[in-house]
């Protein structure tokens, strides 16, 4: 189905330049991962390809981080996000593996950038997140990371328009993905997607990214509530932006 790996340095060295941000990110914030390597990786290589592996790299070299979250995450808010979640990401691979390409490479920027809107509106809530709201919220989180592996801008932006803390909404968001994740990957098992061209760029990809999540989980220790939200926002605004296949020159370049 893919290729065999581009040692092209065209692909190469912004896909590796990418994982690095990516995994800082993902170590920092808890989530943000796919919103930035995703441009990037679909930009180079077959947006597919890009999902599966790094869906493939992040479950591998991020299990350290679930067991300290899963202790402190708040579980009834967790729970329902994550039944939603879990019941739409089939349809959001099954849209993977059948949509154009091209599509897909529009639609996403176009998406982030909407919910990028509501997470600036000023929207906000009080008390606790309620069921069906939050399994509503899951299942749009299921089928953009179905889709592409960005699952977290739905979340981040519900959980952040609520009451919880800065650590509670970051634990929050490694267990969901934590239990998010099977569900992708059994989609994309039986859709056929995992190969041996996953293999090799997960192999190209793993020692960057792991270095860079554990340089990454190391400054949130030292970070704020403030400054939290606001690198959390500007992650979803870098993937709107980066997204877009305007931009397919300048990455390419």
């Amino acid at each position: 189905m893919f290729a065999d790996f581009n040692w092209d340095p065209q692909v190469l060295v912004p896909l590796l330049l990418a994982t690095i941000a990516a995994g800082l990110v993902r170590g920092f914030a808890g989530f943000g991962a796919g919103l930035i390597l995703m441009p990037v990786a679909s930009a180079v290589i077959d947006p597919r390809l890009a999902a599966v592996a790094f869906l493939t790299a992040d479950t591998l070299l991020t299990w350290p981080m679930i067991p300290p979250a899963v202790r402190k995450a708040h579980w009834p808010t967790v729970l329902p996000t994550a039944i939603g979640a879990l019941c739409v990401v089939p349809v959001g691979a099954w849209v993977l593996i059948n949509a154009d390409v091209l599509v897909l490479r529009w639609g996403i920027p176009i998406l982030i950038l909407l919910l990028l809107m509501l997470l600036l509106s000023g929207w906000r809530y009080k008390g606790a997140p309620i069921w069906p709201a939050s399994l509503g919220v899951g299942a749009l989180a299921g089928f953009f990371g179905g889709v592409a592996q960005i699952a977290g801008p739905p979340v981040v932006a519900y959980w952040m328009a609520g009451p919880l803390p800065a650590q509670i909404i970051r634990a929050n968001l490694i267990t969901f993905f934590a239990i998010a994740t099977v569900g992708s990957a059994l989609s994309y098992y039986f859709g056929g997607l995992f190969t041996w061209a996953v293999a090799e760029y997960v192999l190209i990809i793993a020692p960057t990214y792991a270095l860079a999540v554990f340089t990454g989980t190391r400054y949130f220790s030292r970070a704020n509530e403030q400054q939290y939200r606001r690198i959390a926002y500007g992650l979803i605004a870098f993937a709107a932006l980066s997204s877009l296949p305007l931009l397919d020159p300048i990455l390419r370049a």
